[in-house]
């Protein structure tokens, strides 16, 4: 699966949110390109074009019992994201599969084309015990590979079926595609969807995260769920000290006038391989303040990168994350989000006949 991007951070590429290919930590044996100094006579380096990878799973539904996560259960479709969002803490993932978590994880997608058929069967099981499904925890469920695969909308038409409770989180107006199957469960209290807005600086945004809805499509897609019945929350994450986080409170604001009833932020994460490619990305884009970014985010993580622990990964630590947190319930308070805790109903989940199936289940 060899990619033509390349190994070393030179410059952005358009539409791409890494700069490299950078190695993942599982890698033996690395090589890199050395500038001989006559790159002004080369060509300028072709577009890489997005491959889709089908990956015959062996599971859909993975499990979690982490204090700090809203959710046991959770699906994803597809591994890898095109939407290219540098800051992505699922981009080490892609090391696992002998890839780079850089622009391999947002070039080469895998996509599992049996996810329905292994939904069904794990639904089906004496042992299974009904909780919400979160999709969107991992790679965005409508990324561009959707529109073609449908994998999320056959999932959602299975879940649908079963009368089971699911959450979707993303940043993509695809969503409104399935606006009739999301409405139809909402009356029932079987969905909620979170709508990520990162920032409302279009030119930030296209830097950030280069394949996704602008920040007035995501605005225009809650305010289309909310009118559709659908309890929709703003993500405000991640939250990048000295670059996005004083738009906290007008992100907040606007997603509240669009229709959000519900609000959560996380403080920007840096696991494994994402601090360095955010490095190359900050002193590609932001080199003026790049070390005042990473010196605010260092004072947040107990002076590393990155934090592991429960309770401080998502929110962090020291006198700036305190502060954020604080303006993040002042504001909710004020406008009345997160008024009320957005439930699922899991009583209703049923076992709807087999084809060919006549008998009664019950």
């Amino acid at each position: 699966m060899a990619n033509d991007a390349p190994d070393n951070p030179t410059q952005s590429l358009k539409g791409r949110g890494a700069i490299s290919n950078l190695a993942g930590r599982f890698v033996d044996q690395v090589s890199s390109r050395e500038s001989d100094g006559w790159e002004t006579l080369l060509e300028p380096q072709e577009r890489i074009e997005t491959v889709a990878i089908e990956e015959k799973a062996k599971s859909i539904i993975a499990t979690n019992n982490s204090p700090d996560i809203p959710f046991t259960q959770s699906i994803n479709a597809y591994r890898g994201c095109e939407h290219g969002c540098v800051y992505c803490y699922a981009r080490p993932a892609h090391a696992y599969m002998d890839l780079s978590p850089g622009l391999d994880f947002e070039t080469r997608l895998f996509y599992k084309p049996n996810a329905v058929e292994l939904l069904e069967s794990a639904l089906r099981k004496k042992s299974y015990r009904c909780s919400p499904i979160a999709m969107g925890t991992n790679t965005d469920p409508y990324q561009p590979l959707e529109k073609d695969k449908q994998i999320t909308r056959r999932i959602l038409e299975t879940l649908q079926r079963y009368r089971h409770p699911v959450t979707l989180v993303t940043k993509s107006q695809l969503i409104l595609r399935d606006l009739p199957i999301l409405a139809e469960m909402a009356r029932d209290n079987l969905v909620h969807v979170g709508i990520s807005v990162t920032t409302l600086d279009h030119e930030l945004k296209r830097r950030l995260e280069p394949r996704t809805a602008g920040p007035a499509a995501r605005l225009r897609t809650i305010e289309a769920l909310a009118n559709a019945g659908i309890p929709a929350a703003v993500m405000a994450a991640p939250m990048i000290p000295a670059l996005n986080d004083s738009e906290l409170e007008q992100i907040l604001t606007q997603a509240h006038g669009a229709g959000a009833i519900h609000a959560a932020y996380i403080l920007l994460r840096l696991p494994y391989e994402v601090a360095p490619l955010f490095r190359q990305w900050l002193a590609e884009h932001y080199p003026e303040r790049a070390q005042h970014v990473m010196s605010l985010v260092q004072q947040s993580r107990g002076g590393k990168d990155n934090q592991t622990e429960f309770g401080q990964r998502q929110r962090g630590t020291g006198v700036f994350a305190q502060l954020l947190q604080q303006r993040f319930r002042i504001t909710c308070r004020k406008l009345g989000l997160n008024a009320r805790k957005l439930d699922l109903d899991c009583s209703q989940f049923t076992l709807p006949p087999q084809s060919g199936d006549q008998q009664s289940l019950f």
